[in-house]
């Protein structure tokens, strides 16, 4: 009897993990179940015990993923219908039925609290430098609230946001900055590293230490980029017909659009994003493969074009600051299509033209990133140190790093001697590295330089 409350429980588990696939609805997840229970009850008449039968009969009923595309290309009218934005039914963390309405209802009411606190930050804070050093803090507790409920994380993860965040909090409201010095525009710029290190950690739950969890929150961000440019697109063109259309009938918008409607809709696109993320994730392919093809080749393009322009514009020391600055620009977002085109592809396929061109795409940003640096070793030596400078600096040599051992690893790979599996630990390994420099300059640059 033993054994065959644990084999129903077996099959509860499977059942489970294949209601999760969008695409496969309940009807055809109890044909696939007759079909297992036949396997296993075929396979236990030859003599194999209730584990041994469990096991083949699921490996001969295939993987469920490939199970799960083959019914999206057959059921494609099904596929789109689960675009619907509360299905009819939702499955909890545990597996088990979930109220229809109850995810809606966090959501919106933590995309409203969003909203809430920026109004109430714009209100409270008379300065804009405080506004813009404290506008993260606002925000983000809000989506980490969504994701930690969404996975229901425990008492230390709670804590090991807390902890960090209140001493972000402290220092960025405690420190005597210099009104729009460049110590307080770097700990604006840098703080919103940190705070998307601790919306991670409500991410990956207890999982913190797992390269998977972390590359899936890669995954996450890219797809949660996408997501609220769309919702912002979206939401301009209609605001922007709405506004043409009150303005036509001599009332004028912009007091109520700025002052109301903004604060509440900016942050809570957010939020409304990032559940869009979660619920829709495994209903269609990710759009990540599509756009790191298309943009991997085009960004070649242009660092070739930057390479250019930075030796054709003479010196190194006449080199323009802001040019400086915008180049630091485009390799951070050569850096986040990396790791979107890493987070895109099965590790287990074998080299193909996207990798080479990859590799292509991370040696001429490593050619660009030294040149950057010699530009700006080249300037501290003339002219001297700067919170600015000393901050791109360090930005420039994580980076220097982080593409060095990438290209390497890539090279390793499309030669054979060794593991896609490999370039991708690197990857989630490294990434905190550049929240650690973010914290440095925001907790410890001002001070350094006397909050200048």
């Amino acid at each position: 009897m033993a054994h065959d409350d644990e084999l129903e429980a077996q099959v509860d588990r499977w059942r489970g993990y294949v209601l999760r696939r969008q695409v496969i609805s309940s009807a055809d997840v109890d044909e696939l179940e007759d079909h297992l229970r036949g396997q296993v009850a075929d396979l236990r008449a030859t003599g194999l015990d209730d584990d041994e039968a469990f096991l083949v009969a699921i490996k001969r009923l295939g993987n469920v993923d490939a199970v799960s595309r083959e019914y999206a290309r057959e059921h494609s009218d099904r596929l789109w219908k689960q675009l619907a934005l509360v299905p009819d039914s939702t499955l909890g963390a545990s597996g088990a039925p979930a109220p229809r309405w109850r995810e809606l209802a966090v959501v919106i009411a933590l995309a409203v609290g969003a909203g809430v606190a920026v109004r109430a930050g714009i209100a409270w804070f008379d300065d804009e430098g405080a506004l813009a050093r404290n506008v993260g803090l606002l925000v983000a507790p809000f989506l980490a609230a969504y994701l930690g409920w969404k996975r229901q994380v425990g008492v230390r993860t709670v804590a090991a946001i807390a902890v960090p965040f209140v001493v972000l909090a402290v220092a960025l409201n405690v420190y005597p900055f210099v009104p729009e010095g460049s110590t307080e525009v770097l700990a604006i710029i840098h703080a919103p590293v940190i705070l998307w290190l601790l919306v991670g950690l409500a991410y990956v739950a207890e999982s913190w230490r797992s390269d998977g969890r972390r590359m899936d929150f890669v995954r996450f961000t890219g797809e949660l980029a996408i997501y609220y440019t769309l919702l912002a697109l979206g939401g301009g063109v209609l605001l922007g017909l709405t506004a043409g259309v009150l303005q036509l009938v001599g009332i004028d918008p912009e007091p109520v659009i700025t002052e109301w409607v903004m604060p509440f809709a900016v942050p809570g696109a957010l939020v409304v994003a990032a559940w869009l993320v979660e619920a829709k994730q495994d209903v269609v392919e990710n759009i990540a493969p599509v756009l790191t093809r298309i943009f991997t080749p085009l960004t070649i393009v242009m660092l070739v074009a930057v390479l250019g322009a930075l030796i054709a514009s003479g010196g190194l020391v006449e080199v323009d600051r802001n040019l400086l600055i915008l180049m630091d620009a485009i390799l951070v977002l050569v850096l986040a299509l990396l790791l979107y085109s890493i987070s895109a592809r099965d590790p287990l396929a074998p080299p193909a033209l996207a990798d080479w061109l990859q590799l292509v795409m991370v040696v001429a940003a490593l050619a660009v990133d030294v040149v950057m640096l010699t530009a700006m070793l080249t300037r501290i030596a003339e002219f001297g140190t700067s919170p600015n400078k000393i901050a791109a600096l360090g930005l420039n040599l994580l980076l220097l790093v982080h593409l060095v051992v990438s290209a390497w690893r890539s090279a390793r790979f499309l030669r054979g001697h060794g593991t896609f599996s490999e370039l991708e630990r690197w990857q989630t390994r490294y990434l905190p590295v550049y929240a650690a420099w973010a914290a440095v300059v925001v907790i410890v640059f001002p001070p350094l330089f006397d909050f200048a």
